[in-house]
């Protein structure tokens, strides 16, 4: 067998997809090319969470909340991309539905052919012309899992999904964005600071699960990084830790209303994996 042959990935299909996938490119037919920005994509059953930060990252040192960040650390993080929802497939494409997502909702469906070549899974754009790579990062297998949430007394729209020792988190903002504008040119207009604010208060998380708890580490929210989600099972909800605008914690409250894969079983009472 060739090293070739050895390397291929296995057929993209919804059932090999789950896994953690980094992006090395992204090509444009007019010759732009991204090789740098931080893009990870966890696929659990069905169910996803994409995060796309780009580089040039602040230093957030100090900034321990929403009302803490500078101006141009705003305009930054209104420049990150990332969203949740289902991976569907059909007629040859496969489309990220996305119930979340970190940028004003997009005009075209996010929707690709998918092939391999080697170790590398590529994506051709449908409706946008662009090619991206993904590599499969090595992860463990188990536990699987994916959910989407609502917010008991929001209905604010979540995700959550764990493979092997890792999780991602999604949470939408509370507010409308303004039709046909980016991200940054919403808080560029925001009327005051407190809706700029507001804009930016979308969290896509990804982090570890270890044996001390389940703990972000990159963040479109980057106070986020560093602090446990606490993810606990209460009388059939799900509640995880969170901070409002001040820096202030509270706990949310999730009715599950999709879980895909293995049970939150793996989810004791205490927060802390087993």
């Amino acid at each position: 067998m060739s090293l070739l042959a050895e390397k291929t990935l296995p057929a993209p299909s919804l059932e090999t997809m789950p896994g953690l996938w980094r992006r090395s490119l992204l090509a444009w037919p007019d010759g732009r090319r991204d090789t740098t920005s931080f893009v990870n994509w966890l696929q659990g059953p069905g169910l996803y969470i994409d995060l796309r930060q780009p580089e040039g990252r602040p230093d957030f040192s100090g900034m321990t909340s929403l009302a803490a960040l500078s101006p141009d650390a705003m305009m930054w993080l209104a420049a990150q991309e990332g969203f949740a929802g289902e991976l569907v497939e059909e007629d040859g494409f496969f489309e990220w539905r996305r119930d979340i997502d970190f940028q004003p909702q997009a005009i075209y469906s996010d929707r690709g052919r998918l092939w391999n070549e080697g170790d590398v899974m590529v994506e051709e754009g449908k409706d946008i012309p662009y090619i991206e790579h993904w590599h499969r990062e090595p992860l463990g297998e188990t536990p699987l899992w994916a959910a989407r949430l609502e917010d008991r007394e929001t209905g604010q729209k979540g995700a959550i999904a764990r493979m092997g020792s890792l999780f991602m988190f999604a949470r939408e903002r509370y507010c409308d964005t303004p039709a046909g504008l980016s991200l940054a040119e919403c808080v560029a207009g925001a009327t005051d600071m407190a809706r700029a604010q507001e804009f930016l208060d979308c969290e896509i998380s990804q982090g570890a699960v270890t044996s001390t708890g389940w703990f972000m580490q990159r963040s479109t929210l980057p106070f986020r990084e560093g602090k446990p989600l606490l993810p606990m099972l209460n009388g059939g909800l799900v509640e995880t830790h969170d901070m409002d605008r001040t820096g202030k914690p509270f706990t949310r409250h999730w009715e599950i209303t999709d879980m895909r894969g293995e049970p939150l079983v793996d989810v004791p009472s205490n927060g802390v994996s087993t």
